[in-house]
C-alpha cells in the first residue's frame, strides 16, 4: 500500500515489462506464422486470378473456367491422398507407378480391343483393390522395417511401373466399355463427371481429417511423433492407413485418366507426382507434418492449374512455362514456410 492505495503490480519478464518478454514475442511470431499459413496461399491464388484476368481476354470466360476446373480434377484426387502422408511427416513417391499398373490392369479387365474380358464394375473394384494394396505394402514396409518412406515408395514406384510394362500387350489396349468412358465424356451441369468424382474424394478426405481418429492422430504424428507415442496412440496402424488411402486415391486417379484417354497406358501417371506434392506443400501443408489439410491442398492444386492455364493464354512457350512455374513454386513455398524453417526436417 502506498498512501492508502493498492499499488498496481508490474509483471516483469526476462527482458522487461509484460508484453515485451521472450514468451510474448514467441506468441506474436507464432500468430504471424498462422496468419501467413492461413491467408498466404489463398492470397497467391487471388493475385494470380486478378493478374491473368487483367492481362488476358479469355481467362474469365465461362468455357475457360470450366477447363480450369476440369484440369484440376485428377491432380486434386492425388493431392488429397498425399495430404495425410505429408501431414504425418512422410512422403509417397509411388503414385506414378501405382497409376501405371492400375491403368494397364483396368484396360485388360474391362471390355477392350485386345482380349475377351468384360468385367465391367468388377474391373473397377479390382483395380482400386490393387492400388490400395500397393499403398498397404508401402505402409507395412515403412512401419515394420523402419525404412524411410522416401526409399520404400521410390522402390514400389518402379515395381508398379515395371509390372505395368510387363503386362503391356503387343498393342495398346483400347477401352470399349461405353458406360465407363462416360465417366469422362458425360457431363452434369455442363461439367465433366470427373470433377464430381474429385469432389467426392475431397469430401471424403475432409471428413476423415476433421471427424475421425485417423485424421486427429495424423496431425499428432506430424506435430510430434514421440509425444503421440507416449500418449498411447496406435501410430503404426494410422501410418499404414495413410499410405493405403494414398494408394486408393492413385487408383481413382488412374481410372479417371484412363476414362479420359480411352486407353490403358503405362504413362497414365507420368509427370503427375511432383505437381501433386508441390500442390500439397504450396497449399500450406508442412513437409515436416502437423499442419495443413485437404482444403489447403485444394488451394495448392488451383494455384498450379490457374498458373499453367494463364501462361498458355498469354502465349508463353512450354520451356518458359516450366521456368515460371518452378520459380513461383519456390517463392510460394518460401513465403509460406520461411518462419517455420526451424521445424522443417528431412521426411521421415
Amino acid at each position: 500500500m502506498i498512501g492508502g492505495h493498492p499499488q498496481t503490480p508490474v509483471t516483469v519478464g526476462a527482458s522487461g515489462p509484460a508484453g515485451t518478454g521472450p514468451a510474448v514475442t514467441a506468441a506474436r511470431s507464432a500468430a504471424r506464422v498462422r496468419r501467413v499459413q492461413a491467408f498466404g496461399p489463398p492470397a497467391i491464388l487471388l493475385l494470380l486470378c486478378i493478374g491473368f484476368a487483367v492481362s488476358t481476354t479469355g481467362f474469365l470466360a465461362a468455357s475457360n473456367l470450366r477447363t480450369i476446373i476440369d484440369q484440376a480434377a485428377i491432380p486434386l484426387v492425388l493431392a488429397v491422398g498425399l495430404t495425410f502422408v505429408v501431414l504425418q511427416g512422410s512422403i509417397d513417391l509411388s503414385l506414378e507407378g501405382v497409376m501405371a499398373i492400375s491403368s494397364i490392369a483396368l484396360s485388360l479387365l474391362i471390355a477392350n480391343n485386345y482380349n475377351g474380358s468384360d468385367l465391367g464394375a468388377v474391373a473397377v473394384m479390382v483395380v482400386l483393390a490393387l492400388a490400395t494394396s500397393f499403398g498397404l505394402l508401402n505402409g507395412v514396409l515403412y512401419t515394420m522395417l523402419r525404412i524411410p518412406s522416401l526409399l520404400v515408395t521410390l522402390g514400389t514406384w518402379f515395381v508398379g511401373l515395371g509390372a505395368a510394362t510387363l503386362l503391356y500387350p503387343a498393342r495398346q489396349p483400347r477401352i470399349l466399355d461405353d458406360s465407363f468412358k462416360q465417366l469422362a465424356l458425360g457431363r452434369w451441369l455442363d461439367q465433366s463427371r470427373l470433377v464430381y468424382v474429385a469432389l467426392v474424394v475431397l469430401a471424403v478426405g475432409f471428413l476423415l481429417e476433421r471427424y475421425t481418429r485417423f485424421g486427429r492422430v495424423s496431425f499428432a504424428i506430424g506435430g510430434g511423433e514421440e509425444t503421440a507415442r507416449l500418449s498411447g496412440l496406435n501410430l503404426r496402424r494410422v501410418k499404414v492407413l495413410a499410405f493405403a488411402f494414398a494408394g486408393f486415391c492413385a487408383g481413382v486417379a488412374a481410372l479417371m485418366a484412363s476414362a479420359r484417354s480411352g486407353v490403358g497406358s503405362v504413362e497414365a501417371g507420368e509427370g503427375r507426382l511432383f505437381p501433386a506434392i508441390s500442390a500439397v506443400v504450396i497449399g500450406g501443408t508442412l513437409l515436416s507434418g502437423g499442419r495443413g489439410g485437404v482444403v489447403s491442398s485444394l488451394i495448392g492444386v488451383l494455384i498450379l492449374v490457374v498458373l499453367a492455364n494463364g501462361l498458355v493464354l498469354l502465349g508463353v512457350g512450354p520451356y518458359v512455362q516450366q521456368i515460371v512455374q518452378g520459380a513461383i513454386i519456390v517463392l510460394a513455398v518460401v513465403a509460406a514456410h520461411w518462419q517455420l524453417r526451424d521445424r522443417m526436417a528431412v521426411a521421415k
